[in-house]
């Protein structure tokens, strides 16, 4: 009995894949999974203060402004031409300052990120941990359902986030 190349194709290509989806796992040993609060840490940095300062500042300033457009809003079709021009000129002020406190917090909210970044990586490695995970949302999508308290990683990554 003679098989055909037509006839072992899909039996060598089964049998790669079979290989193939074998061989990683044989040579992988166990990794250590760790979670963080991001959240916390975030709170955590010197910079937080000044961003939420900013933040509250923007919002004082803005919010009259929000308020006078919905006003203008409620209205409707009986609003006056004078109160849909006020309410363009309201939209591209509140543009303009929203934006002039994001390119004010911009560079804050990078510091912050990265030193976060830093100290997560710094405590990982330092605990021999390969994968770190942020618990809110890990516990929220149904990723993790239980993990060791033991493998909480927040308050170390806070000590090494502070100078």
């Amino acid at each position: 009995m003679k098989i055909s190349a037509k006839a072992l194709a899909p039996l060598a290509l089964m049998a790669a894949f079979g290989l193939g989806t074998l061989a990683p796992h044989a040579q992988t040993g166990a990794q250590k999974v760790g979670f963080v609060d991001v959240s916390k840490l975030l709170a955590a940095h010197p910079n937080n203060k000044l961003i939420q300062d900013t933040n509250a500042k923007a919002k004082a300033e803005l919010d009259p402004l929000d308020a006078q457009i919905k006003a203008i809003d409620a209205k409707g079709a009986g609003a006056t031409a004078a109160e849909k021009q006020q309410r363009e000129t309201l939209v591209a002020t509140i543009k303009a300052k929203a934006e002039a406190y994001d390119k004010q917090n911009e560079p804050r909210i990078t510091a912050v990120e990265t030193a976060v970044d830093t100290a997560v990586s710094t405590v990982a490695k330092a605990n021999g941990y390969s994968v770190v995970m942020d618990k809110t949302v890990a516990a929220k999508s149904g990723l993790v359902i239980y993990a060791d308290p033991a493998t909480e990683l927040t308050d170390a990554a806070v000590k090494a986030l502070k100078p």
